[in-house]
């Protein structure tokens, strides 16, 4: 695809979402958390790399783990209040309840959350890792996902989508916001 062919499409060529880079104090300490916590497991990264860091690997995503001890750096405080409205990872669960009790036996902190709409509910649970990087577990897939334009929602296989077939498929302007159901106003929060 050449460059006046990009200007034609609506969107990107993406697939989905491959990893999340964290700048961290501790690789070791980090890696401990994802793989006992999390689940996820430690895998091969490049060798060129040259500063420390750790990949891992699970639900088809990647955490990047890159260690970083200088003051001056990025790393949200450990000790600041678990705010649901921060930023913060997801991750989808089968079991909202099992997973706030392991998380009590594991001596984690955590703050719980319930969306309800139409009949519909929602458990999220909140903590931090570590770094005082914010993670979400919910059951999110309850909420169907709605468009708020007219074009419906379609999900191509990647061999599927061509440029002129992405330009077709975003059928014009999305909403910026695709569940409004999820607005902060609608949480309720319990600690």
């Amino acid at each position: 695809m050449g460059v006046d062919e990009i200007g034609l499409c609506t969107s990107l060529p993406l697939l989905s979402l491959n990893h999340v880079s964290l700048l961290c104090r501790s690789v070791s300490t980090s890696v401990r958390f994802y793989e006992d916590v999390l689940g996820f497991i430690l895998i091969k990264r490049p060798s060129s790399f040259n500063f420390h860091g750790a990949w891992l690997f699970n639900y088809g995503v990647g955490i990047h783990l890159l260690e970083n001890n200088s003051v001056d750096a990025h790393i949200p405080s450990v000790s600041r209040p678990i705010n649901p409205k921060d930023n913060h990872i997801s991750f989808q669960c089968t079991d909202v309840g099992l997973v706030k009790m392991r998380l009590r036996e594991m001596g984690m902190k955590y703050v719980t959350a319930v969306v309800e709409e139409g009949g519909i509910k929602v458990d999220q649970v909140f903590f931090h890792d570590p770094d005082g990087y914010m993670i979400e577990i919910c059951n999110c897939d309850n909420i169907p996902v709605v468009p708020l334009s007219s074009c419906p929602l379609r999900v191509c296989k990647a061999k599927e989508i061509s440029c002129k077939m992405a330009a077709v498929i975003g059928c014009g302007v999305m909403e910026t916001k695709m569940m409004e159901s999820l607005s902060t106003e609608m949480i309720n929060f319990s600690f």
